[in-house]
């Protein structure tokens, strides 16, 4: 695979072993890459998101390397499709993004990358939280139609630049949105992209959102030395 620029980048599955979780996942390298986005789905998603996957085709383009990965092992996803419990669970998703960054951490090749998270959905709240618990690992984060408000005290101690992308016609969201900004406490930005409904399904808007956020990991995870 190309990240294309021409260049050839690594893509590979892998797998996370996170408490007594074995988490599924696909990791992106670019030659040369300057930051890591770690990606935090939404509640009955997954890694194969075609958003979150579009996203991180624009990223890896921008030299990013992105990391993929599963919050719910196979049959956790079985089960929750009938109970839908698992999803909402935020602390427990929350606690698997955290053991996700120290394996991250712990590698060779994207260990000393400065490291971002892009949460959708309930995934973002989730992505707030474990920032909470490792903010010396976590220099920016960014949440597209995001549910920051789940994140509910954590936001205040949030350390790391957050840059809130909501779509124009998803009302309630933006409400909520609007809500968790004003307990943001650390650098931070809310941009409402025109005409976009909560899954940027309209044409253009995803692009605008992909756009947004690369513009934004670019300014804050500026590398000191990638790798190739």
């Amino acid at each position: 695979m190309h990240d294309g620029t021409g260049k050839k980048m690594a893509e590979r599955p892998i797998r996370i072993a996170v408490d007594r979780a074995v988490l599924d996942g696909d990791l992106a390298i670019p030659a040369g890459a300057r930051g890591l986005v770690v990606f935090v789905h939404g509640s009955g998603s997954s890694r194969f998101s075609s958003r979150n996957r579009f996203v991180a085709q624009h990223l890896q383009r921008e030299g990013m390397a992105t990391l993929l990965f599963d919050l719910l092992t196979r049959q956790e996803e079985e089960s929750d499709n009938f109970t839908g419990r698992l999803r909402f669970d935020i602390e427990l998703l929350a606690g698997r993004l955290a053991g996700v960054t120290q394996w991250a951490l712990a590698q060779e090749e994207i260990g000393e990358l400065p490291m971002g998270y892009f949460g959708a959905s309930t995934g973002a709240a989730a992505a707030l939280i474990a920032e909470t618990r490792n903010p010396a690992a976590v220099r920016a984060i960014v949440s597209r139609g995001g549910r920051p408000d789940l994140a509910g005290q954590a936001l205040s101690r949030v350390q790391a630049p957050t840059l809130l992308i909501v779509g124009g016609n998803d009302d309630q969201v933006v409400l909520l949105n609007e809500q968790a900004f004003h307990q943001l406490q650390a650098k931070k930005r809310m941009v409402i992209v025109p005409g976009a409904t909560h899954l940027f399904e309209e044409p253009g808007t995803l692009e605008a959102a992909a756009q947004l956020a690369a513009k934004w990991f670019r300014q804050y995870l500026a590398s000191e030395g990638g790798v190739v």
